[in-house]
């Protein structure tokens, strides 16, 4: 190989290096956001605040069921965030979100900010999980292998 191929070869791996470093950084900023918001709401299902209560009124739910559910977020946002059992907290976390929308709807409430809101933080939490782990870009490949990046 000539010097000129190898240098730009070089260059080639400098710069996927760089993108990979920054597309990880992105997935953890994204997956630390989803982490961020869920832990407080886990949290204030043992503390029971009147917001809490309220809202457990409202979808129909016995309140002594706070604890369960604060207790299944906060073990499912742990598993999400130990990088060797990130896929299995994603999709445990997949279910609770998908818990909360039917819930949601179920109680009439509006599409947007309480029905879609869990989906798009489900959305983030793949997307921060697909950036930060090889793992779940081999299991979705969005691009074809065949596809050249030059």
């Amino acid at each position: 190989m000539s010097s000129s191929n190898q240098a730009a070869e070089i260059a080639h791996s400098s710069a996927r290096a760089s993108s990979s470093k920054k597309r990880v950084w992105v997935g953890r900023v994204l997956s630390g956001l989803v982490v961020l918001f869920l832990i407080p709401d886990g949290i204030v299902k043992f503390i029971k605040p009147a917001p809490v209560v309220e809202a457990f009124a409202h979808v129909g739910w016995p309140l002594s069921l706070a604890n369960v559910l604060g207790t299944l977020l906060l073990v499912c946002i742990a598993l999400y965030a130990i990088p060797r059992t990130s896929i299995l907290g994603a999709i445990l976390l997949t279910g609770y979100l998908g818990g909360a929308v039917a819930t949601h709807l179920r109680a009439g409430d509006p599409l947007f900010s309480h029905i879609l809101f869990p989906t798009y933080l489900g959305v983030l939490l793949w997307l921060g999980l697909y950036l930060r782990d090889d793992r779940v870009r081999v299991l979705i490949p969005l691009r074809s292998k065949h596809h050249s990046d030059g």
